[in-house]
């Protein structure tokens, strides 16, 4: 009862700090807008100016939405990994989908010049490096998908994955080598991550692949309890462990695809926040560690937002920067931690 309690105090918590970090998010920027404003705006009232009004509508909600959807998708992903792997350093990003998004838009913006004119135009827009991205982590989705469905150990299909990781940045890094230096910069302010410049129909389609990922992770919750004692424990309780590996996959892959399609290769946040949320809890029970996990993402994207944001300037830090300044250091004292137990 005590820590139920607890727990209830702490969600609490977080969810009062969501709602403030997320009209902070609205309210800050090259313009402040007052908070009553952005209140009034999103209860179907208007803000006193014309020009706030406009800028929460089209520039400030959209972002802080993909800012909660990224951190969402991103948390709940690498918590799947890492229950699923049995690894507390595996992410999101640890089947290679990542590279692979990053291999399509390579040959998209890096390898523009070979192809014709007209084709070039329609592939460097927003939506064909879209479609590139999602392309490019597809490949690589079936590829681990074929080899799970062959393989019995699930240590191979992690393995699996890294090298095709290592496998397209190689192929990435030869396209570099050979690119302009428009070309580069175009890939380079890519690869930096955004959660801006997302129309609301863009912001649509992503809303619907990550609630897909995020209900295909609730389902998995009791078969994630099972895999903590291990793949036999599990199968011994019923457990049906290709199926239930087969959800997981896909899951993390329709989250961490459609994010990095949209919004860039997000570092750290898949990576850091599950750990964020069993240290708060003390618990490993997925049926708390998926909702806090949830509040949690979406509350540090927005924080990173904000600070990426530098309040009162017109200029705005990339968001991968802040991302790993934020996680980089969670990494670190994990691994201190690990070599200490040991």
């Amino acid at each position: 009862m005590k820590q139920q309690n607890r727990n209830i105090f702490i969600f609490s918590l977080l969810g009062l700090g969501f709602f403030a970090l997320f009209f902070t998010n609205i309210s800050l920027g090259s313009v402040r807008i007052p908070f009553q404003e952005i209140y009034n705006s999103l209860t179907g009232g208007q803000a006193s100016k014309s020009t706030w009004e406009y800028i929460i509508i089209n520039y400030r909600l959209p972002k802080a939405i993909t800012a909660i959807l990224v951190g969402m998708g991103l948390s709940i992903s690498g918590l799947l990994m890492q229950t699923l792997f049995r690894n507390p350093l595996a992410g999101p990003y640890v089947l290679g989908l990542s590279s692979g998004a990053s291999l399509g838009v390579a040959f998209v913006i890096l390898g523009a010049g070979l192809l014709p004119p007209f084709l070039t135009t329609i592939l460097l827009s927003s939506y064909g490096i879209v479609i590139a991205s999602t392309l490019g982590s597809t490949l690589v989705l079936l590829a681990v998908l074929i080899v799970s469905h062959r393989m019995r150990d699930t240590m191979v299909i992690l393995i699996v994955g890294l090298m095709f990781g290592s496998f397209t940045n190689a192929i990435v890094s030869t396209l570099t080598y050979f690119s302009s230096a428009d070309q580069l910069q175009k890939f380079i302010f890519w690869s930096m991550g955004s959660l801006g410049n997302l129309s609301w129909s863009a912001i649509t389609i992503l809303s619907c692949c990550v609630m897909i990922g995020l209900l295909m992770s609730l389902y998995c919750i009791k078969p994630l309890n099972a895999l903590l004692l291990g793949e036999n424990y599990a199968k011994s309780l019923g457990l049906n462990f290709k199926k239930t590996r087969l959800i997981i996959i896909l899951a993390t892959s329709i989250l961490a695809g459609s994010i990095t399609a949209y919004a860039g290769p997000i570092a750290f946040i898949g990576l850091a926040v599950p750990h964020i949320a069993k240290l708060l809890f003390h618990t490993s029970n997925h049926s708390v560690l998926y909702w806090s996990t949830l509040l949690i993402g979406a509350s540090i994207m927005l924080l990173c937002d904000v600070i990426s944001q530098m309040p009162g300037y017109e200029t705005s830090l990339p968001i991968n920067a802040v991302t790993s300044l934020f996680g980089a250091p969670i990494v670190i004292w994990l691994l201190v931690r690990k070599r200490k137990n040991n």
